[in-house]
């Protein structure tokens, strides 16, 4: 699921990407990104950064997958503060 982000100021420990290359559960997930990210890698195909630090060169249906739950949550905080 791709959703417009707003400029918010996340702590450091969630603004720092996982560049893991495992094939872990996030996977498994549709990610929240800003939306004009997700056109320029569309445009370029640089990679993304997930809420969550997920990095990726999306590629697939996000409607096909279940919402991260970790970018979810990080949603939900920048929206109540």
């Amino acid at each position: 699921m791709v959703m417009d982000v707003f400029n918010k100021v996340l702590p450091e420990s969630e603004t720092r990407p996982d560049t893991s290359h495992d094939d872990g559960d996030r996977e498994r997930f549709a990610h929240y990104v800003q939306k004009d990210k997700i056109t320029e890698s569309a445009v370029s195909g640089a990679p993304v950064i997930a809420l969550c630090g997920k990095v990726w060169v999306p590629n697939r249906d996000p409607k096909k997958f279940p919402v991260c739950p970790e970018c979810k949550k990080i949603y939900e905080e920048m929206m109540a503060a």
